[in-house]
């Protein structure tokens, strides 16, 4: 296949083991900037510019579209898919992503487990939001975070609502879920290729802090999971509709619950932590489940 990976950072080691991994197997592959991209939008005739030159010719598109440059990024990968490019993901289902509130509705009604979250616009509300989620401590997230940034632990009820107040009076969207105080300050990584999980690793967060990111300095270990987590790690890709994605789950003590569904998952903790060639399997699946202009959204929705 000839493959075009949309990244801004070619030298990220996600990108280069996917580059690696394509090579090895045959493949032809070209990481394009997505915002250097230029885009023709024209009746019946869907056209990429970069570097001056039309891009034509590509099979299918990996899209590794960082969360600051979702827009944009979504707006390419979707001009891809009108031209018959088979995406890795699709535009819609990562749009779903990224949109932390509409994930966690989508979840909701597939009866995923989830910690109870609370969301509302009016700041006045903040007793009754703390209400629903079963009081302090809470985790208060903003819906545009990412890697942890723009989490916060409100331990007590009066931070909390100092905090909730604070951001909303800066007309700051968040979210308030209730804490998992059992899962300790680790998480589960279940790393989901073609509707497996094909590994799996647990991340603990640095001394005194309560985020797992491996980003804010958590170490990550290779771990077995249950059936039960499984499941819904596989069922929260399916309603994401997601091919590849890091599902991130909590062990609480009424099963696993969701905390993020990812759709550019990186590649160096779960490889380093597990041992096992991702990058490969994820080359593996797009040659299994490619079909010449296979898309579902052909750039709709």
């Amino acid at each position: 296949m000839k493959i075009a990976m949309l990244a801004r950072n070619a030298n990220l080691y996600s990108h280069k083991r996917l580059v690696e991994a394509a090579q090895a197997r045959g493949h032809e592959i070209d990481v394009i900037n997505t915002l250097r991209v230029t885009m023709n939008i024209t009746s019946l005739k869907p056209e990429v510019y970069y570097g001056g030159q039309k891009l034509s010719g590509y099979d299918a598109v990996i899209p590794r579209i960082g969360v600051s440059v979702t827009f944009f990024g979504l707006a390419v990968l979707r001009q891809f898919e009108m031209m018959g490019v088979y995406p890795m993901n699709e535009s819609v289902a990562i749009g779903r992503s990224r949109d932390k509130l509409r994930s966690l509705q989508i979840l909701a009604r597939r009866g995923i487990g989830l910690p109870v979250t609370a969301f509302a616009h009016d700041p006045r509300k903040t007793d009754e939001v703390l209400s629903i989620v079963g009081g302090a401590p809470v985790v208060i997230k903003l819906l545009e975070g990412t890697q942890g940034i723009g989490v916060v632990l409100g331990e007590t009820e009066k931070s909390a609502k100092s905090v909730i107040e604070a951001f909303r009076g800066a007309n700051v969207d968040i979210m308030v879920q209730e804490f998992i105080k059992e899962a300790g300050n680790t998480d589960i990584r279940c790393f989901v290729v073609g509707g497996k999980v094909v590994a799996s690793m647990e991340r603990t967060g640095a001394p005194g802090d309560f985020r797992s990111n491996i980003h804010r300095g958590g170490a990550a270990r290779a771990v077995r999971i249950t059936p039960q987590e499984r499941a819904t790690a596989v069922e929260a890709a399916k309603a994401m509709g997601l091919n590849v994605c890091g599902v991130d789950i909590l062990r609480s003590n009424h099963g696993p619950v969701v905390m993020e569904v990812n759709s550019s998952p990186g590649l160096e903790g779960i490889e380093g932590a597990t041992g096992k060639d991702i990058a490969g399997m994820i080359i593996e699946f797009m040659e299994r489940d490619y079909r010449p202009g296979k898309v579902k959204t052909k750039g709709k929705g």
